[in-house]
């Protein structure tokens, strides 16, 4: 059977417009640790998650830190993050819409993010729990994006098949994850540009997205 049965929601870039909130945060922790981030650093930042995001940092950097040089710099960046993360954060255009609609129509839906619960939390303040029936953060699988954990989690929480899901995306790393996990992928673009590959569906903003045309997407993927 071709079925919608739910939808697996990015967080940074797709929902909230928070990429430019790390975005300096990370160029002040690279500042604390004697660098700059560099454009080239910062797009290769973009969807990482924790672990690989250092790795990324400090290989950029030219910095060979320690373990506990790496903690630190966790502390910091989740200190600092978390202060900017108080308040209301952006929403990306057409977003808040888009998850009221997707209520009122009935589909089950999935916050799927490469944050920290931690930090997720001050996300979900400006989301609103009610809008989600889970969600799922990468300190809570093996592995992040672009690993498959995270969705793969996501839809056994909902109960439903990933093949049944459409996930809605900003981020190559993001929509390697979903493909991987067997999802239907929705490419919003946020902050860098997202390769086109077979299987992935791009709009130029979640402004005007309907159920309708998440179930259509589902339909075109089986048939080809």
């Amino acid at each position: 059977m071709t079925r919608l049965d739910a939808v697996l929601w990015d967080m940074d870039g797709t929902l909230l417009d928070s990429e430019k909130l790390w975005d300096l945060a990370i160029g002040e922790l690279a500042v604390e640790l004697g660098g700059e981030l560099t454009r080239e650093i910062r797009h290769a930042l973009i969807g990482a998650s924790g672990p690989n995001a250092f790795r990324i940092l400090f290989t950029g950097l030219g910095l060979d830190p320690t373990p506990a040089e790496v903690i630190e710099a966790g502390e910091w960046i989740e200190l600092r993050i978390t202060e900017l993360f108080h308040g209301p954060i952006p929403w990306r255009p057409g977003a808040q819409e888009a998850l009221t609609a997707f209520r009122a129509a009935g589909i089950p839906m999935a916050l799927v993010t490469n944050t920290k619960r931690s930090i997720t939390e001050y996300g979900l303040n400006t989301l609103g729990r009610d809008f989600f029936e889970a969600s799922i953060c990468a300190d809570e699988v093996p592995h992040g994006k672009p690993a498959p954990d995270l969705y793969l989690r996501a839809a056994e929480l909902l109960g439903v098949l990933p093949e049944h899901t459409v996930a809605i995306e900003d981020s190559p790393t993001g929509a390697l994850a979903a493909e991987a996990a067997g999802c239907s992928v929705l490419v919003i673009p946020c902050e860098i540009p997202v390769p086109d590959a077979p299987g992935r569906t791009f709009r130029d903003s979640l402004v005007g997205l309907t159920s309708a045309d998440l179930h259509n997407l589902i339909l075109d993927r089986r048939a080809s």
